[in-house]
């Protein structure tokens, strides 16, 4: 009877407890609710780069860097050290647009520049022959000066990406507008315009998605470099170390000091899509060149046969008399001019691809093989040490069946003979980060 007793009392006292528990953690559970929808953010406030809650309205408001930069430039006295830098990184954190989710967004303000000087300077290039000229010289220079200066700086930049998407989108507008109303342009033609357009962007959609990143996890990766070095060999194990990521890269990959990680069969990185290019984009990235290029020499034929019809399209390009007179011809004579200078410089890409891929070899390695003359020689240069012939490499290209599926598990568990040798084959071509 008492031993009874005991059970239940024991019983009762572990169901209070249980009890007890289970209320404070629906009460924990109801502050952290009412917390977050006290703390949730309406589609135009944001938490800006001090950690405080701020609204878009006010993005003129409390601005004490930027007064006392300009109190002191008004003065003609000296800025303080990292003034302007602060006042950039206000700008910058401030221009936001309002999001219907989690606040408003940050604009990067790289994407602006290129919405707003393209069409001005097609524009003013319009205007006169010697105005064309000259703008369709500067805007190359200015484009190859910006990319060397911002590349030096290793950072990401949507610069171009947005002078890419916006000169697509701008083109089409000004040939639905300008040249087809104008006659000399067919329902079929302005068809085939269209649907290279939404080809070319969706191959585009398709390459951003990632070009493979080569992941990292306890089993295969070693924490330090030392232990790479005891699994693969010192040798293979420093040179496949990878000190940022701290991953063991598989062979043929590579580290982008830009996008800060280790690329799968690491190509390049492509300011024209912001992104690197590797074994899951490559195909798609070839393809997107193929269809921007098909459609923009098919526009650019359209364009000069509607504006100089009594020339030769192949000469109209040089030569077409009159054609400033009217000033929608020339913008039209002028959009197609820079989609010249434009397509050419992609025609210059889409080469050294179908050659790298003709070799079996990436961009990367084709550097590393000029700069330290390894690799078999060709009559049209290097031959990677992966090139098994033109075919068999046309053919492992576009199957996807590279032999990088074999190196990818070449890790911290490197053991295997097939990926010993694999390794072996990769030395003379492999490159350091």
């Amino acid at each position: 009877m008492l031993l009874s007793n005991f059970r239940i009392l024991r019983e009762n006292k572990w169901k209070r407890r249980t009890c007890k528990q289970l209320n404070v953690l629906l009460s924990d559970m109801t502050k952290m609710w009412v917390e977050d929808e006290n703390e949730r953010l309406c589609c135009c406030e944001y938490v800006n780069r001090h950690g405080e809650r701020s609204h878009v309205a006010a993005c003129c408001c409390d601005c004490e860097d930027l007064d006392d930069a300009c109190d002191r430039f008004f003065k003609q006295e000296s800025q303080n050290p990292g003034s302007m830098s602060r006042v950039v990184a206000d700008i910058s954190d401030r221009v936001r647009v309002p999001w219907l989710k989690g606040g408003a967004r940050k604009v990067d303000l790289t994407i602006i520049p290129p919405l707003v000087l393209l069409p001005a300077m097609l524009h003013l290039a319009a205007f006169h022959f010697l105005l064309g000229t000259a703008v369709l010289i500067a805007m190359p220079i200015s484009l190859l000066w910006y990319y060397y200066f911002t590349h030096r700086k290793k950072a990401r930049n949507r610069f171009f990406l947005s002078l890419a998407l916006f000169s697509l989108a701008y083109m089409y507008y000004l040939f639905v507008a300008e040249v087809v109303p104008h006659g000399g342009v067919g329902t079929v033609e302005v068809g085939m315009v269209t649907a290279g357009l939404l080809v070319t962007s969706l191959s585009l959609a398709n390459t951003k998605r990632g070009p493979g990143f080569v992941e990292a996890d306890q089993e295969s990766v070693p924490l330090l470099p030392e232990e790479a070095e005891r699994s693969q060999g010192s040798e293979i194990g420093r040179k496949n170390w990878c000190s940022v990521c701290r991953v063991v890269r598989p062979p043929r990959a590579g580290h982008c000091r830009i996008c800060g990680i280790c690329v799968l069969r690491h190509d390049h990185h492509c300011v024209w899509i912001d992104s690197c290019v590797g074994s899951a984009n490559h195909r798609s990235f070839l393809l997107t060149l193929i269809f921007f290029l098909s459609t923009a020499f098919s526009g650019i034929f359209l364009v000069l046969r509607s504006v100089c019809p009594e020339q030769n399209v192949l000469t109209a390009l040089f030569y077409c008399p009159g054609v400033y007179k009217e000033y929608r011809a020339a913008l039209c004579f002028t959009c197609a001019w820079y989609c010249t200078v434009v397509s050419l410089g992609l025609l210059h890409l889409l080469l050294t691809q179908l050659l790298n891929i003709s070799r079996n070899m990436t961009e990367r390695e084709a550097r590393a093989a000029v700069r330290e003359r390894t690799g078999r020689r060709a009559p049209w240069g290097h031959a990677g040490v992966h090139s098994r012939g033109l075919r068999a490499n046309w053919l492992e290209f576009w199957s996807g069946a590279d032999r990088q599926k074999d190196g990818a598990n070449c890790g911290a568990e490197a053991t295997s003979e097939a990926c010993e040798s694999f390794i072996s084959t990769s030395d003379s071509t492999a490159v350091p980060p």
